[in-house]
């Protein structure tokens, strides 16, 4: 029903239609992302229309469903991640979110782009057992009947065993009693699943219901649940950026001051988990924004995001900046991302299916480059307007027009008011709605 992308062998585009992107209307936008040959025309009627989720699909999606909750969906440019182009679809409600992506990546882009490994797409499923009687000699039971339990996990789900995917390995666990705390010793049993190209969570739970008795039975303890985890920590996605000081010049700093001060600000957030809460918030707001927008499981995400930044014991930033020898600005982002293509809401959403297409993108490896590449970016964006201009400034100026519609104003009084608000060097609703009324007379 939709066409495909007609870029280059590169996997780039015609970037002259997408010059001031930010200054078109809705309907320009979309026109210049068709010349760009970024989406097919079939695509371009599709967002003319709407990406609009229709009444039946909703109501099976969820339980009670009444109506549907929309969301801004609009698209980030100039991202070139291990040399390929990319426009990047981001579902959110913040202002500047989108375009201080954009920024971050048309700077990085400049200094040669993101730069991303992926490692191997292996999910966890995990089953906790209690009151195991010697668990050092359960764990001995427990992996010499490896093969036998990974058996059974895969017959429980042959179709992803036919495909090339299954369970692949068996760790396990011992979690001692903590009497402080109240709680119980636990004998925890790793699968490590390969889902290929869905998130999988579907499939990893069937798999561990499925191990459970046998598990009981050669342990002598009692089953407490199988589920998976995720903490995703065999699915790590690493993006990396080199910026030279040439590119980091603002307002009267040198672009050696500027690349200082964003080192700093990162040994902040790395030292106290105050800042750390702040400044990972920051990097979801891209990464949340991207998977959203793709149909996958955002709560799943941050969840493991958040898990990981707290991997030594203490909550610290997700991100690091640093100096090169030859004094470049140094950035790195590793995630957990255990997301799919397939599967869920991916294959029954109509933005979700837009994205995919929007993307271009060929496998699950890919999405998750993109989306922590995104992270990256949205993060460099706002540490950089942190140490520089102030956060306030970008922010504020785009809130403007959504004080001004929550005040009343429409059509070309949203300009109107904004602008004014942000002359008045008070940008607050009481004030917007005083501008509205002064405009109308």
């Amino acid at each position: 029903m939709y066409g495909t992308l007609s870029r280059t062998e590169e996997g780039n585009m015609d970037k002259q239609p997408l010059h001031k992107f930010y200054e078109k209307n809705r309907l320009e936008r979309i026109k210049a992302l068709e010349q760009a040959k970024a989406i097919s025309a079939e695509d371009a009627a599709l967002l003319e229309k709407g990406l609009v989720l229709p009444d039946e699909t909703a109501d099976h999606m969820i339980e009670n469903q009444i109506a549907k909750y929309e969301l801004p969906y609009g698209t980030a440019l100039n991202f070139l991640i291990d040399g390929k182009e990319y426009v990047v679809p981001m579902a959110i409600e913040e202002p500047s979110v989108v375009a201080a992506a954009s920024s971050a990546a048309k700077i990085i882009n400049k200094a040669g782009g993101f730069r991303t490994t992926v490692s191997s797409r292996m999910m966890i499923g995990q089953v906790a057992l209690m009151d195991v009687p010697d668990p050092i000699r359960a764990k001995t039971v427990i992996m010499a009947h490896a093969e036998d339990i990974l058996q059974t996990a895969n017959e429980a789900k042959p179709s992803i065993v036919k495909r090339g995917g299954g369970a692949r390995k068996l760790e396990v666990r011992l979690i001692p009693a903590d009497e402080k705390a109240g709680t119980p010793a636990f004998f925890v049993v790793h699968l490590h699943i390969d889902t290929l190209e869905a998130m999988g969570a579907n499939i990893i739970d069937t798999m561990a219901e499925a191990i459970k008795p046998h598990l009981e039975e050669w342990t002598g303890g009692r089953a407490l649940m199988g589920i998976l985890s995720n903490y995703a920590t065999e699915c790590l996605a690493t993006a990396e950026c080199r910026i030279p000081v040439s590119l980091l010049e603002k307002n009267g700093m040198s672009g050696e001051e500027v690349r200082d001060r964003i080192i700093e600000a990162a040994q902040f957030a790395y030292a106290d988990p105050y800042r750390a809460a702040t400044h990972n918030k920051g990097i979801m707001n891209g990464v949340d924004a991207v998977v959203i927008a793709t149909g996958n499981d955002w709560r799943a995400i941050e969840a493991g995001a958040h898990a990981y930044a707290a991997r030594s014991g203490k909550y610290r930033s997700l991100s690091t900046w640093s100096k090169a020898e030859n004094g470049d600005l140094l950035g790195s982002l590793t995630l957990p991302l255990p997301v799919g293509t397939v599967g869920g809401q991916i294959s029954i959403h109509p933005a979700a299916g837009f994205s995919k297409r929007l993307l271009g993108y060929q496998n699950a490896k890919e999405l998750e480059s993109i989306i922590v590449s995104a992270g990256l970016g949205q993060n460099f964006s706002a540490i950089k307007a942190l140490v520089t201009d102030g956060i306030q400034k970008g922010h504020m100026a785009l809130h403007a027009k959504s004080l001004a519609i929550s005040a009343g104003a429409s059509g070309s009084e949203i300009d109107r008011v904004a602008e004014k608000l942000k002359q008045s060097g008070t940008i607050d609703l009481a004030t917007a709605k005083k501008i509205l009324k002064e405009i109308r007379g």
